[in-house]
């Protein structure tokens, strides 16, 4: 269990590369409460506009196969279709997070997808949290009708919102550079 406290955990937190994680994943217990804090989120009219998908392993392998098959048959670059993919096949566990944005309502859709986007980053936050590590990756396959129909059954307007990547982190990657503050803050009084 984490013991910063919650200002220190977000000033410090970090995103561990798939490729860095590893067995063990949270245990289903633990991933239910990681799941319910994730779905705590801002939620414009409470459409509740996602769902997850938890995919143990060999789910996720069929999502770095299809990945592969639906990638080819696009005629996709074959260099980063391979690195789409080898993030499926480095997961040791995902969880789609499904955008289900309701049609007919007053809430524009970009809100309700914002509030997808919020459930994938609260469940990165959670898994490091609870002392597991996520990885948030998006990709072409997120929107694509073929990758979406063949890999959930799902079509428009129905997308992904992100592929949260959950496990035990195999070591501490390196921090990235942040952005600069005074660049991107505008202090506005009048």
């Amino acid at each position: 269990m984490d013991t910063r406290t919650p200002l220190d955990f977000l000033l410090t937190r970090r995103s561990v590369p798939v490729r860095m994680l590893s067995a063990p994943t949270p245990d289903d217990a633990t991933l239910t409460r990681l799941l319910t804090a994730a779905a705590r989120v801002p939620d414009h009219g409470k459409l509740v506009p996602f769902r997850f998908a938890v995919l143990r392993k060999p789910a996720v392998d069929r999502l770095a196969r299809i990945t592969r098959e639906v990638g080819t048959d696009q005629g996709r670059d074959p260099d980063k279709l391979a690195k789409q993919a080898a993030a499926f096949d480095d997961a040791p566990m995902t969880v789609a997070v499904i955008c289900t944005p309701r049609e007919g309502t007053p809430i524009p859709v970009i809100e309700q997808e914002q509030t997808a986007a919020l459930a994938c980053l609260s469940l990165v936050n959670a898994a490091e949290a609870a002392g597991f590590s996520g990885h948030w990756l998006t990709g072409w396959m997120a929107r694509d009708p073929d990758f979406l129909r063949v890999a959930f059954g799902i079509e428009a307007p129905q997308s992904v919102a992100g592929f949260v990547h959950l496990g035990t982190p195999k070591g501490q990657p390196a921090d990235r550079p942040r952005p600069d503050l005074d660049a991107i803050t505008e202090w506005i009084d009048t």
